[in-house]
């Protein structure tokens, strides 16, 4: 499915875009079919949104085509040599899951097309496995949970009992926390990895929590598993005298309506909310509820940042796969999430983090923000950036 997006963006505002434009031919490769459908859908309305609202500040325009990698890394390396050989797009945007982007990673470093990540959260995609190609727009895992083991022990909490399925995300995530909680002096009296996407009853872990002597549990889950733990999380009865705490995927915005109640309380670190107190993320957030009806998710977020990153990316007369390339990595602007920028060290956005609070509003559940923690640049992780080749 092929969109083209030229001139008629100009239109929006009253003018064409000049002839002499260049027609950057950009792939969208997200999940539109399978588990993750969601997260594609949101990244893609996103990231259409972010070109409406910014690409008459540019003379370059848009051509996208769109492929699923239907969550299946096979799949999606089919998809990747499709548009890079077939299509001769200039650009790839999206990757939702870390196994897709390490499948399409060799082939879009050895290609040299610059490939904008705005989802999967891999440390090594920036670390040892990092690319001058590859730019991430959305988060390392562990970006988003390393502050927040400093946070809480400022708060007061001495110790923790941590949870996460058992896959390379769970334990990078879960890693960064207690590496920064211990640091600030906090001890882990407990830790468990669940079986991923198969732990349906989470009873025994909790009694372990129960048992442990901790001041609060800190976990990441996300999804349906985020959905169940919470939900049951509440049921064990724990929240009161054992608060919990997390990556801010255990509450995200997408779905947590569908934990209800049970959501209320929990505390969560993120880089992304809806109740941002900005003017940049009132216009995104009000504009993207009008667009799509529904409040916008971080993954929202992440494909509108993707695509404002290329237009400032083409301001600089950059068209080509180098080009482009070498822009992304300089790319700076205020978004909905704050002051964006890259490192130039290892490609990944620097960004501050939210830490917020679950509570019931007038419509629903909503966030309050308790602390917006300062932006960090990753460590290198065995990232050596080679230089783009010529």
């Amino acid at each position: 499915m092929k969109r083209t997006m030229l001139a008629a963006l100009g239109l929006a505002t009253g003018f064409a875009l000049p002839a002499a434009a260049e027609d950057i031919k950009v792939g969208l490769l997200l999940p539109f079919s399978g588990v993750y459908a969601a997260l594609g859908n949101d990244i893609e309305a996103g990231f259409n949104l972010a070109i409406e609202q910014f690409g008459s500040e540019t003379k370059a325009t848009f051509e996208i085509v769109r492929e699923d990698t239907e969550v299946k890394p096979p799949v999606a390396l089919g998809k990747a040599k499709k548009l890079i050989l077939q299509d001769n797009v200039d650009l790839i945007a999206g990757i939702v899951s870390s196994g897709v982007l390490g499948a399409v990673r060799d082939m879009v470093h050895g290609a040299g097309v610059p490939l904008i990540v705005a989802n999967a959260g891999n440390d090594e995609a920036t670390g040892a496995d990092c690319s001058p190609y590859i730019t991430r727009m959305s988060f390392s895992n562990s970006q988003i949970n390393r502050p927040m083991g400093t946070w809480m022990h400022e708060q007061g909490i001495g110790k923790v009992f941590t949870l996460a399925p058992d896959y390379a995300a769970g334990r990078q995530m879960i890693d960064a926390f207690t590496a920064s909680f211990i640091a600030a002096g906090g001890e882990v009296v407990g830790q468990e990895f669940t079986p991923f996407q198969k732990t349906q009853d989470f009873g025994p872990y909790l009694a372990q929590a129960k048992a442990s002597g901790a001041d609060a549990v800190y976990v990441f889950y996300a999804g349906g598993e985020a959905i169940s733990f919470v939900k049951q999380y509440d049921s064990f009865g724990l929240k009161a005298d054992l608060p919990l705490y997390g990556s801010g995927f255990l509450t995200s915005a997408l779905y947590v309506n569908a934990e209800g109640p049970a959501a209320e309380g929990v505390i969560t670190a993120l880089h992304y909310v809806p109740t941002i107190d900005t003017d940049a993320n009132r216009v995104f957030a009000e504009a993207f509820t009008a667009a799509t009806g529904r409040v916008p998710s971080e993954y929202a977020v992440q494909g509108y940042d993707a695509a404002r990153a290329l237009i400032e990316a083409t301001k600089t007369g950059a068209s080509d796969r180098e080009t482009l390339a070498n822009a992304l990595r300089q790319v700076s602007f205020e978004g909905p999430r704050g002051t964006l920028s890259i490192d130039p060290a290892t490609n990944n956005v620097v960004q501050p983090i939210y830490v917020y609070e679950t509570v019931a509003g007038e419509n629903g559940l909503t966030q309050k923000v308790l602390a917006q923690l300062p932006a960090e640049t990753d460590p290198a992780n065995g990232c050596v950036m080679p230089p783009i080749a010529n």
